[in-house]
C-alpha cells in the first residue's frame, strides 16, 4: 500500500494510506486506515535542545479541528469494538456481576451515631447514608433504627455521572456537609445539609478544586482551602447559614518573610476539641517540604504559630486532646512519630516516640488515646498497636496478603474501622474494639467470586542495576507455568505511592479465564521508604522503566507467559510508563492499554495542575533537566522501522488533573508511525475517548463497566484470549 500526502486548509499536510484493509488485529479483526489526522509542524528550542510538534494544535481541546478529529478518533475504535460484539457482551455481563453488589465506605462517628456511603446493588452511585445512635426503650431493650439515606446520589443528574462524598459533619451530628462531583473532574461544588430536617440549607460554595476542610465542632463554622484562578491557594473562613460572597480569606498570598506560589498547595483542617485550626503548606506533589502553622481559635486575636517550618521533609500532624504528635522522614526515610512542642519548629529537640525500623511508615492513626502505625514489610502490610509513649501492645492481624488500613476513630472512642482487600478478597470493613482488641466484620460486599480457587504469591527478581525488586503474582491455584496463560500487568512507580494488592472486577475476570495477574513495585514508589522514592524520580526515572522491563524478562523467563500474550495497563503517571514500554521496548508486549497518560514531557508543566509534578520529574525548560526529561519523554522518542504492539489511549474531557491532550497527540503520532510501516507489522493504535471521563473517580457504575469491559475487550483479543 502507498502512503499518499495531500493538501488542506492552512497549507497543513494530510497523510493516509490508500487501500481498505490497513491494520490487523488478532482474531480476524480487520480496519482501514486511522482517521487522517493534519501534520502542523512547530518547532521550538525546549532546554537548549530543538524540538519539532507535528501535532501542537490538538492541545486545544475545544477548537472545531480537534472536535472533528474526537469525532473521527471515537468512530474509527468503534468500528474495532463492532467486530468484537459477542466477546465485548460476555465481558460485559460478567462484570456486571462482579460489580453490581451493595458497597459500603468507611463509617465516621458523631454522638454514636454512623455516616457512611453506600451503593446499592442496581443503583449507579453511592448516596450518603446514616446510622443513628442506639437508643433505650421502655423494658431496657435497645432500639436501632433502619439506615436512612440523606443524600440521594441519583436524584443529582440525569446521566448518573454525579457522585457525592462527605466532606464533614459536626459533633452534634446535625450538621452535614458534602461534595458534588460530576464526572471524572477533580472540581466539586459543596453543599450543607440539616441533618434532622432532612434538607439542604441555603448554603453553597461554587465548583472548585478544594484542598482541605476543617468544620469546628459546633457546626458554625467551615474553613476551606481553595486553588484560585491564578493557580495559588488561600484558606476561607464560612459562616454556616450564610452566602459564599461573604467568605473571609484567612490564610494566603505570604506566612512568615515567604510568598505563596503555584507549587505550594494548602490543606487545613480544625482538631477534634475545636482548640487549633491547623494549616499545612505543602511544596509540589508530593511534597519536598511540609509546614505544619496552627491557630489557637480559642483567641481571637491569634496568630498562626509554626508547629514545623522550613524543613525539606515531610510531616503529618496527629493530636489527641492538645498533645501533638508527628510522623516524619525528617532524618528517618522510612519514617518516625515525634512528640512535637510549640517554640522549635526545625523539630530537632522533638523526642522520639517510635523509632525509625527497616519497614517504612505508610499511615499513622490515634484513636482512644493508642498508636496505630501501619507499616509495609517487603511490601506486605503490617499495623501495630503503641501507647502514646511509643510501648508496642498489639498488631492488627490480616487475613491474608493484602492491604490492611490503620484503625480510623474519634480520639476518645474505644471503636473504630478498618478496611482490607487483596486481588482475591474483596474491600471488607473491619470495626475494632481497642480495649479488647478484638476485630469484627462490619461490612462485607457479597462480590460472586470464589477467593478460595486463587493465590497471591510474591516473587523477587533483578533489576538493570542489580537492585532486587518484589512483585506480586495472582492467578487461578495450580495454573500452569507453561507459557500458555495471558498475563495481565500493571504497575505505577511514582510519587512515594506504594502499590499493594486490592481487588479489582477486572483483575478478577482475566484470572477467571485463566489467566495471571502481576503488580511489581518499582522504585519511584514508597514500599521501601523515601530512599525508593528518590531512586525513581529526577535524572533517576529510567530505573522506574528498567524495573518495569526487568518483571516482564522475570514472567517471560520463567514462562508465566509469552510476549504475544503479555498485556500491560498503567493509568496517570502509569501512563508514562505504558508510553515508555512502547517507545523502549515493545518488543516485551502484545498490548498497551495507556490510560490517562503523561506523555509529552516537554510540556506537561504547562497544563492544568502540570506544575505541581515538577518536584518529581524536573522541568525541560532547565537544561540540566531537559537532558534527562527529553531521553525518556514518550512523545519525543517514537521511532520508525519498530514493530509496535497493539495500543489504546484513554482519556476524556472531564480529566482536569493530566491533560487529555497527551493522549490526543500520542495518538495522532503513534498512527502515523505505524502506518509508514509494512502493512503485516500494523497492529491497532486506538484512542478510547468520553467527554464524561476524567481523572478522579465519579463516572457512574455502568459508564464504569462498559469502559472497563472496553479494555478489557481490547486486551484479552490483542493478547490471543478467544
Amino acid at each position: 500500500m502507498n502512503l499518499w500526502a495531500g493538501m488542506v486548509a492552512g497549507g497543513a499536510v494530510v497523510l493516509g494510506v490508500a487501500g481498505a484493509t490497513a491494520i490487523h488485529g488478532r482474531n480476524g479483526v480487520e480496519l482501514g486506515p486511522p482517521p487522517l489526522v493534519a501534520v502542523k509542524p512547530v518547532t521550538e528550542v525546549v532546554g537548549g535542545h530543538t524540538i519539532t510538534d507535528n501535532y501542537r494544535w490538538l492541545e486545544d481541546q475545544n477548537s472545531p479541528e480537534t472536535r472533528e478529529f474526537l469525532r473521527a478518533q471515537m468512530a474509527y475504535t468503534g468500528s474495532y469494538f463492532a467486530q468484537l460484539a459477542g466477546l465485548r457482551e460476555r465481558i460485559t455481563k460478567r462484570l456486571t456481576e462482579l460489580s453490581r453488589v451493595d458497597q459500603t465506605g468507611m463509617p465516621q462517628e458523631r454522638e454514636g451515631a454512623l455516616f457512611f456511603t453506600r451503593r446499592l446493588a442496581e443503583e449507579n452511585q453511592a448516596s450518603i447514608y446514616m446510622r443513628p445512635a442506639r437508643h433505650e426503650v421502655e423494658g431496657g431493650a435497645w432500639l436501632q433504627p433502619g439506615d436512612v439515606r440523606l443524600i440521594d446520589a441519583r436524584k443529582l443528574s440525569t446521566d448518573a455521572n454525579a457522585s457525592v462524598n462527605i466532606v464533614a459533619i459536626s459533633d452534634n451530628a446535625d450538621l452535614l456537609v458534602y461534595g458534588v462531583r460530576h464526572g471524572g473532574a477533580d472540581e466539586e461544588t459543596i453543599h450543607f445539609f440539616d441533618v434532622p430536617k432532612r434538607a439542604d440549607i441555603s448554603d453553597e460554595l461554587p465548583l472548585a478544586r478544594y484542598g482541605g476542610f476543617g468544620l469546628t465542632p459546633d457546626g458554625k463554622t467551615l474553613y476551606y482551602s481553595k486553588t484560585l484562578s491564578d493557580g495559588t491557594a488561600s484558606i476561607f473562613q464560612h459562616a454556616v447559614g450564610t452566602t459564599a460572597d461573604k467568605d473571609v480569606k484567612v490564610f494566603g498570598g505570604k506566612y512568615k518573610d515567604e510568598t505563596l506560589g503555584a507549587l505550594d498547595l494548602l490543606g487545613c483542617h480544625v482538631s477534634e476539641n475545636g482548640h487549633w485550626l491547623i494549616v499545612t503548606v505543602s511544596h509540589g506533589v508530593p511534597a519536598t517540604r511540609e509546614d505544619i502553622l496552627l491557630k489557637d481559635l480559642r483567641k481571637p486575636d491569634a496568630q498562626y504559630e509554626p508547629l514545623v517550618y522550613g524543613i525539606n521533609s515531610r510531616f503529618q500532624l496527629h493530636m489527641y486532646h492538645d498533645e501533638m504528635f508527628v510522623n516524619t522522614d525528617f532524618n528517618a526515610p522510612n519514617g518516625r512519630v515525634l512528640r512535637a512542642k510549640f517554640g522549635d519548629p526545625t523539630t530537632k529537640s522533638w523526642p522520639v516516640v517510635i523509632a525509625e525500623s527497616k519497614s517504612p511508615i505508610r499511615a499513622v492513626s490515634v484513636v482512644d488515646g493508642v498508636f496505630f502505625v501501619g507499616r509495609l514489610n517487603d511490601v506486605k502490610t503490617e499495623t501495630k498497636i503503641y501507647t502514646l509513649k511509643g510501648k508496642e501492645i498489639g498488631e492488627i492481624q490480616y487475613p491474608t496478603i493484602g492491604t490492611g488500613g490503620v484503625v480510623q476513630g474519634r480520639e476518645n472512642s474505644d471503636t473504630g474501622y478498618y478496611m482490607f482487600s487483596s486481588f482475591t478478597v474483596p474491600p471488607t470493613i473491619y470495626e475494632y474494639n481497642v480495649p479488647t482488641k478484638e476485630s469484627s466484620v462490619w461490612s462485607e460486599p457479597k462480590v460472586p467470586f470464589d477467593s478460595n480457587q486463587y493465590e497471591v504469591r510474591q516473587v523477587f527478581y533483578t533489576s538493570k542495576d542489580g537492585t532486587r525488586v518484589p512483585m506480586f503474582i495472582a492467578g487461578r491455584k495450580g495454573l500452569a507455568m507453561d507459557g500458555k496463560a495471558p498475563l495481565l500487568m500493571t504497575g505505577y512507580g511514582g510519587f512515594n505511592i506504594s502499590e499493594t494488592p486490592a481487588f479489582s472486577a477486572e483483575y478478577a475476570w482475566w484470572m477467571e479465564q485463566g489467566g495471571f495477574f502481576a503488580l511489581p513495585n518499582l522504585r519511584g514508589g514508597g514500599e521501601y521508604g523515601e530512599s525508593w522514592h528518590e531512586a525513581g524520580m529526577f535524572q533517576h526515572k529510567q530505573n522506574v522503566f528498567d524495573d518495569w522491563f526487568a518483571a516482564a524478562e522475570y514472567l517471560l523467563k520463567n514462562h508465566y507467559t509469552t510476549r504475544a500474550r503479555l498485556a500491560i495497563t498503567g493509568r496517570s503517571n502509569g501512563g508514562l510508563l505504558m508510553g515508555a514500554s512502547m517507545t523502549q521496548r515493545p518488543d516485551l508486549y502484545g498490548a498497551i492499554l495507556c490510560g490517562y497518560p503523561l506523555l509529552d514531557m516537554s510540556r506537561y508543566q504547562r497544563f492544568l495542575v502540570g506544575r505541581w509534578w515538577t518536584t518529581e520529574y524536573g522541568s525541560a525548560e532547565k537544561p540540566d533537566q531537559a537532558a534527562y526529561i527529553l531521553k525518556y519523554s514518550p512523545y519525543q522518542n517514537i521511532r520508525q522501522g519498530v514493530q509496535y504492539p497493539a495500543i489504546m489511549f484513554l482519556s476524556g474531557d472531564s480529566d482536569t488533573r493530566v491533560a487529555p491532550l497527551h493522549a490526543r497527540k500520542m495518538t495522532a503520532a503513534m498512527q502515523a508511525t505505524v502506518m509508514a510501516e509494512p502493512e503485516q507489522e500494523r497492529r491497532p493504535v486506538l484512542l478510547h475517548y468520553d467527554t464524561r471521563a476524567g481523572h478522579s473517580a465519579g463516572v457512574s457504575v455502568e459508564q464504569g463497566i462498559h469502559d472497563t469491559a472496553d479494555e478489557l475487550t481490547f486486551l484479552w483479543n490483542e493478547t490471543g484470549g478467544a
